[in-house]
């Protein structure tokens, strides 16, 4: 029990050292280290001697792996509202903010169309301006989405 208690402290203690940037701190991040801590402590019960250390070792492996891919599948999704938000904002009026939200994690965002027009192929597009804010901090960006001739959408820029 002491051995599960450790192990939960310091996967925990590591999650929380996270930040953001660069991916570090993501759900993803927090999954596999909840799944190696969660796989290790289940491995370490199995086997004696160097079979213990080799069942741990695995366990912490299959963990992670699992656990990441949890925590990828709720980033997938923020990326689903925002995407749906997007499709919204494509036919929107000029100046109109579309908003989303995900209750599942609390990450939220707008995006608001601010000019539209043509490119060198004639395809309609629209510039946008978008906020995303996770973890409570709000990340701003712009960027320009064109039209193609099968009716999707493509972000150009």
């Amino acid at each position: 029990m002491k051995k599960i208690a450790v192990t939960a402290f310091v996967a925990l203690s590591l999650a929380a050292c996270q930040s953001g940037g660069s991916g570090i701190g993501t759900k993803q991040t927090v999954g596999a280290l909840g799944g190696a801590a969660a796989g290790g402590v289940i491995g370490s019960q199995f086997g004696g001697g160097t079979g213990k250390l080799i069942t741990t070792g695995v366990g912490t492996l299959l963990g992670a792996y699992l656990g990441s891919e949890l925590g990828q599948s709720l980033d997938r999704a923020d990326e689903g509202y925002a995407q749906r938000a997007a499709t919204q904002a494509y036919a929107a009026p000029m100046g109109s903010t579309i908003q989303w939200n995900n209750p599942e994690s609390g990450n939220r965002g707008t995006i608001t169309p601010i000019r539209d027009g043509r490119d060198n192929s004639g395809n309609y597009c629209r510039e946008y301006q978008q906020t995303v804010y996770v973890g409570g901090k709000a990340e701003r960006a712009n960027g320009t989405a064109c039209q193609q001739p099968d009716g999707s959408w493509r972000i150009v820029s």
